[in-house]
């Protein structure tokens, strides 16, 4: 297959891709005027609720990712933890064959 060929095929996909975004993004727009139309159009007590909803649904958001941070903050610590036992316990047994070895037992 020739490059001039697959150049154009690439531009073609390109521009289908780039059309197809366009689309999405038109959706996107359209969607957002909606909800503001539909939000406006709302009594003062729905859109409370509305308010009310979208703050928990920040809260539950934000939860979750501090929950993530914790987790991440713990398995870090624990690794840590691990390590550091590593080491005591080798330089633990290194104390101690130097001991037997100063006082003669590890003959």
């Amino acid at each position: 297959m020739d490059t001039s060929k697959i150049a154009h095929q690439v531009g073609q996909a390109q521009g289908q891709a780039q059309e197809k975004g366009s689309q999405l993004m038109e959706k996107v727009g359209n969607a957002a005027q909606s909800t503001k139309e539909t939000v406006q159009e709302m009594t003062p007590q729905a859109k409370e609720n509305y308010q009310a909803g979208q703050a928990q649904g920040q809260a539950q958001e934000k939860a979750s990712q501090l929950i993530e941070k914790a987790g991440s903050a713990a398995e870090s610590t624990k690794e840590t933890v691990q390590q550091t036992g590593q080491q005591v316990k080798a330089t633990t047994l290194k104390a101690a064959d130097a001991a037997k070895s100063a006082t003669g037992m590890n003959k």
